[in-house]
Formats: structure tokens, sequence, C-alpha cells
């Protein structure tokens, strides 16, 4: 079996290989703002390019501005999210499965997201769900891995406090 550094390392080079591929593939076969309805009413593909934040913040700056804080900001939050990566995949680390994977899953999607930022200016988003009459703003892999990793993260957070109250659970280390 790999080490839970390699493990991690994986996770977030497989989101971030899938988060490049789809939006390549996006970005080849459709055009932008087309509208491939795939069920009706509950979840369409169509192709954006979000120049902003989540939910268009900072769309509207000058690119100068806009590009140095969502960059800057991106790379601080990689630094952070790697550094803790790498804290809770050292051997002999005491850290949760769900922490591995939720960092993991950051990490991939974050980078994918810089990616598109860097070399494009902007994200491809392209997921666009419907909940009832309302509209979830277009996403992408990436986005879902960030967002997957933040639930996993706070179940984490939930559940470790309950585990080490309770004496007879040992600390989980693989």
């Amino acid at each position: 079996m790999r080490s839970p550094r390699a493990q991690a390392l994986w996770i977030a080079l497989i989101v971030f290989v899938l988060d490049r591929a789809t939006k390549m593939w996006i970005e080849a076969k459709v055009s932008v703002y087309d509208t491939i309805v795939v069920i009706p009413d509950i979840f369409n593909i169509v192709y954006t390019r979000n120049r902003g934040a989540a939910f268009g913040i900072l769309s509207t700056a000058p690119e100068s501005i806009r590009l140095t804080v969502l960059v800057g900001f991106a790379g601080v939050v990689l630094g952070l999210i790697g550094w803790m990566l790498w804290q809770a995949t050292k051997p002999g680390a005491i850290g949760t499965l769900y922490n591995r994977l939720a960092l993991s899953l950051v990490l991939g999607g974050a980078v994918g997201n810089l990616w598109d930022r860097v070399f494009q200016g902007s994200v491809t988003d392209f997921l666009q769900v419907f909940l009832g009459s309302y509209e979830w703003p277009s996403f992408n892999v990436a986005d879902s891995g960030i967002s997957v990793g933040a639930v996993l993260m706070a179940i984490d957070l939930i559940i470790q406090p309950r585990k080490q109250a309770d004496p007879n659970h040992a600390p989980e280390t693989h």
C-alpha cells in the first residue's frame, strides 16, 4: 500500500487531471454560453468563463488588480493547504482519513482553478444545477473537489472531538 502522502498527492492529481480534461473538452466542443440540457429543469452543461472568484466576486475589477488578488490569494491558500496536507501525512502523524481526503480534494481543485487563472485569465465553468426555481451558479470539477473537501473537513471537525472524548477510541493513524 502507498504511503498516506503518496495517496494524498494521487488524489489531488486525479482531481486536477479530471478538471483539466473536462474543461478542455468543453472548450473544444461547446461554444461559450451554449446550453446542453442533460436533465430538464435539473441539470445542464453550459460553457461560461468566470473572470472573478466564487459567484463572480471581483469579475468587474481591472484585470491587473483582479489577477493579482485572485492568484495571490490562491497561492497563499495553496501553500497553507499543502503545508496542512504535508503535516497530516507525516509518518506517525495523528490525522484522519477524512482530513487527508478533504485536503487532497481541496488541493487538486485549487490547483485546477489556479491553472485557468494563470494561463487563461478566467476559469471555465460548465456544470449548471437547478434546485426547484433556484439556479446554482455554474461550476466545474475543481469547484466540486473544493466543495466536497470543505464538507469533509467540516464533518471531520464535528466527529473528531466526539472520538477524542471517548476513552475507548484510539486516534486513527492510517
